[in-house]
Order: structure tokens, then C-alpha cells, then sequence
């Protein structure tokens, strides 16, 4: 690939962008009536999470005429999400060529921003993105959009208002804030409503042995030590080449099933139909491709795989469930059927979970909305604890509440969205990556231009009712009649 040196090119692009805006006539006029309370301006939506899903957010809002829009984020500015703080694959998993959060709009594509800097052959001779590539392109889209971000502000909490207004509580540098917004979307990533998912036999030795695969790891502190990888997924197979990489003695993969997994169903099934589909599917249908898609797992992509297995001190486990953790001295042993292996350090690659409770900061959500264990009972051998766990959501991502709630709270709680890996279930793989994020960044923007209208609906009537700007002066025409009438008159 040749070297970044064409700055000229970027800022064409970025002249190309804007008048691609000026064509479409984007952004448009903001329509919402804008509302303040105590002299502060409210929100007409709070985001959190300024990770990919969050920045799509704002951008498809603008698009509707919705710029009063924030998202907050606990990162510092182009840290946000995981690309450079937990991933560990050398490039995304997603084909090049997917067109991620452009909202329709070539300028805006990353092979747009690639080619303006690195030129087309660059492009065509690239396998996948470089995964650091892919957070610059993110930071540039940010930029060029003018989104409305606040960084280092982590999300705390949330209040139901008797007004109807929705107060989150942010910190930023040890100082507390409230915020009002009249909607809020949770772009919270993976671990959305929850947390990385660990057995229970994790907690059996010192947390100073276990780690999760998306914690933040000192890979260079494992050189030399022994390395133990609990999953056959993609993470699990990343985290064990960067441990290999990183010069680790030794490196064993312990996989539960009886083969690492090799068809991919969503990949092979995908298609636009599939992304506008899949929300009218009934209930049951919904469930039957979750849970079979659950079973069968995605498996991790060739390369990745490769990548581990090219070292000679790397060691894969085939049903080797790990039944016991036992601390040895300054390590643990890792215990499975087939026998007992030191290590120094373990790390689940184990995946996520829905767990309110592992997140205090949305207390005001539990045991008021709706999950799939409340409304879907699947038939026998089709049970999923984890997919029943997840929210049952409407048609525009937006929490439905507990069928037991007053009036008010009920309408607070469909007042927030999740725009998440939780919300997969409800809606399809529209959240859970980069090739779809368009399709479902718009469904959410127009759900919530949908809802603010219809809130606001009494405001926009009387608009229309009392709109008395004449297009017409009437010195246009002459009336040929009355016209007729005055030369009788006059003889």
C-alpha cells in the first residue's frame, strides 16, 4: 500500500461531500419545536455511546431534519468503541467493499476517504481494512458531518421525569451533570445492556488469573508466560495470536465443542431482504434463527485462525470444556477432561451478556421493559436463557414497557431506544456490525421523527391551521367575468 500523501485529494473529497449535501439538500430545516427548561436548551435526542452506532445515530438524524442531537461518551476523542482499545484482529472481519454508515451517500463510503488517499489501485490491491484504518475513517466521518459529540462524559444514570423529559446524569472529570432530552438511544455496543459474559468456574481462582476478552490487556506482559484461551470464536483467536505475537511461551485454546465452527449462516443468508425483512417475521421465526444461529456459531474467519496456528507453540483443545480453574502457587491450572495445563494467565473469550445488574447506570430500565422471556414461549428443546434475556422492542428500537407500569412511566420507558447488540434479536443483524448500520440507523431516525411528530402533533396543527402566507397577491389574473360586467356598465 503506498504512503498517505495525498491531502489534496482528502480535501477534494471533502469539497466533493458538501456538495453532495448541497444536491440532496442535506441536512434539511430543523422542524422540532425546540423546548428549554431553566434557560438550558433540552435535547431532542441524548446518545450514548459514540462508537460507530452512535455516530450513525446523529448523522441519520440530521438527515431528518433532527440536528439538536448529543451523544456522550466516556472515551477520549477517537478511542471510542473497540477498535483500538479491545480489538485485536489485524483487519475487520467485514468485507471492504460493505458500506457501512454512509446513509447512501458515495462521499461518505469508506472506500471514498481510502482512494482520495491512497488511490484506487490501493484499494483494489487491499485484502480487508486495517482495523486502526478503520477508526481514522470514523474520526474523519465525525468531523466532516459536524457531529455533536462530548467526550470523556460516561453515562451514570437516568431519571423519568414528571414532565415527560428524560435526565441523564454524566460525569466528566469527576463533576456531575443533568441533562434533559425528550428521547434517548442507547448506542452502547456489544455489552450494551450487560457485560462480558464469564462462567462460573471463573471466579474459582484470584481475578489477578482471569481476564475477559474484551478487557483491556498489557499484551506485552505476557512474553514468556503461559497463556490459557477459554472460546473458538473470533475474539478467542485474536486475543490468542496477540498473546503468541507478543512472545508468550505458550498459548493453549480450549474449545467446548466437539469441532471449532465453520459455516457462517447469517453471512450465507444475508441479503436486503433479509435486512427489511426480518422485523416483519413473526415471533416464532424470530426465535427460530436466533437460536439456531446461537447453536451453530459463527466461526472465526480463516485468516484469523491461521494467524494463531502458524506458531508452533500454540495448542488447540477440541472438546475440552473447561470443567475447573485451580490455583497453583503464581498460576492456576486449567482443568478439562482430557487432562491439566498451567497457565499464568486465562482469558474467556466468552462473549456477552444482558445483566441489569452488572449496570447500575440503567437501574431506571429494570424490571420495567419488556424482554423476550416475558412474551415468547419458545417449544421444547428451543429454550435460550440469553436470547430471552434480551428486550423485546417496537419497530423503531424503542424499549416496550411492562404491561403493569402506570401511565407515565410506560411512556418514559418507550421513549428510550436501543440501537445495540441487544436489540439483534428484535430487529436483525442491523446493529451488530458494519454492513447493515445504514439500514438501521435510518429505521431509528425515522422512528423517532415519527414519535416527536406525533408528540408534538397539537403544535404542528395549530401551525398548519394559523399558516396565512399567500402564495397568491391577486394582481396575477382578471376576473373576465366582472371584467365584462364594468365595460356594460360604461356603456
Amino acid at each position: 500500500m503506498q504512503d498517505r500523501n495525498r491531502p489534496a485529494d482528502l480535501e477534494a473529497l471533502e469539497a466533493r461531500l458538501a456538495l453532495d449535501l448541497l444536491w440532496l439538500s442535506q441536512p434539511p430545516k430543523a422542524w422540532v419545536p425546540p423546548r428549554d427548561v431553566e434557560g438550558a436548551r433540552v435535547l431532542d435526542v441524548a446518545v450514548v455511546g459514540a462508537g460507530l452506532c452512535g455516530l450513525v445515530t446523529l448523522a441519520a438524524l440530521k438527515k431528518v431534519g433532527i440536528p439538536n442531537a448529543r451523544a456522550y461518551d466516556r472515551s477520549p476523542q477517537g478511542f471510542e468503541g473497540p477498535w483500538v482499545t479491545y480489538a485485536r484482529m489485524e483487519t475487520l472481519r467485514t468485507r471492504k467493499d460493505a458500506v457501512g454508515p454512509a446513509l447512501g451517500i458515495p462521499s461518505l463510503t469508506f472506500r471514498a476517504w481510502f482512494e482520495a488517499q491512497y488511490g484506487a489501485q490501493a484499494y483494489l490491491d487491499m485484502g480487508l481494512i486495517p482495523r486502526p484504518m478503520w477508526m481514522e475513517y470514523l474520526v474523519w466521518y465525525r468531523r466532516v458531518l459536524g457531529l455533536d459529540v462530548a467526550n470523556e462524559t460516561a453515562f451514570a444514570g437516568l431519571e423519568f421525569r414528571e414532565d415527560g423529559l428524560l435526565a441523564l446524569q454524566l460525569e466528566t472529570a469527576g463533576q456531575t451533570q443533568k441533562v434533559l432530552a425528550r428521547r434517548v438511544v442507547l448506542a452502547t455496543g456489544l455489552d450494551g445492556l450487560g457485560a462480558p459474559a464469564q462462567p462460573e468456574v471463573a471466579g474459582r481462582v484470584s481475578p489477578r488469573f482471569v481476564k475477559h476478552g474484551a478487557d483491556l490487556i498489557d499484551m506485552t506482559a505476557l512474553r514468556g508466560k503461559r497463556v490459557a484461551i477459554v472460546g473458538a470464536g473470533a475474539s478467542a483467536m485474536d486475543n490468542a495470536a496477540a498473546a503468541l505475537e507478543a512472545g508468550a511461551a505458550r498459548v493453549d485454546i480450549f474449545v467446548r465443542r466437539a469441532d471449532i465452527p465453520r459455516i457462517d449462516k447469517f453471512t450465507g443468508v444475508g441479503s436486503q431482504g433479509m435486512t427489511h425483512g426480518y422485523l416483519g417475521l413473526p415471533d416464532a421465526d424470530k426465535w427460530t434463527y436466533m437460536v439456531a444461529g446461537e447453536r451453530a456459531q459463527i466461526p472465526p474467519p480463516r485468516h484469523s485462525v491461521q494467524r494463531v496456528s502458524r506458531h508452533p507453540n500454540a495448542f488447540f483443545h477440541i472438546a475440552s470444556p473447561v470443567d475447573d480453574l485451580v490455583e497453583m502457587g503464581d498460576g492456576v491450572e486449567v482443568v478439562t477432561p482430557k487432562g491439566r495445563y498451567a497457565a499464568d494467565l486465562v482469558i474467556f473469550a466468552t462473549g456477552f451478556s444482558v445483566d441489569f445488574g452488572k449496570r447500575p447506570e440503567f437501574a431506571a430500565l429494570r424490571d420495567r421493559i419488556l424482554l423476550w422471556q416475558d412474551v415468547y414461549t419458545p417449544p421444547a428443546g428451543w429454550e435460550h436463557a440469553g436470547i430471552g434475556a434480551t428486550p423485546y422492542l417496537g419497530p423503531a428500537f424503542e424499549f416496550r414497557p411492562r404491561p403493569d407500569l402506570d401511565t407515565a412511566t410506560a411512556d418514559a420507558v418507550s421513549r428510550i431506544s436501543c440501537f445495540a447488540y441487544p436489540a439483534v434479536p428484535s430487529h436483525g443483524k442491523i446493529t451488530s456490525g458494519i454492513p447493515s448500520i445504514s439500514e438501521g440507523a435510518t429505521r431509528l431516525a425515522t422512528g423517532l421523527a415519527r414519535s416527536l411528530f406525533v408528540e408534538d402533533r397539537a403544535y404542528h396543527l395549530d401551525r398548519f391551521l394559523g399558516f396565512d402566507t399567500p402564495e397568491l397577491l391577486g394582481d396575477e389574473w382578471t376576473d373576465a367575468d366582472l371584467e365584462e360586467e364594468m365595460n356594460r356598465a360604461n356603456g
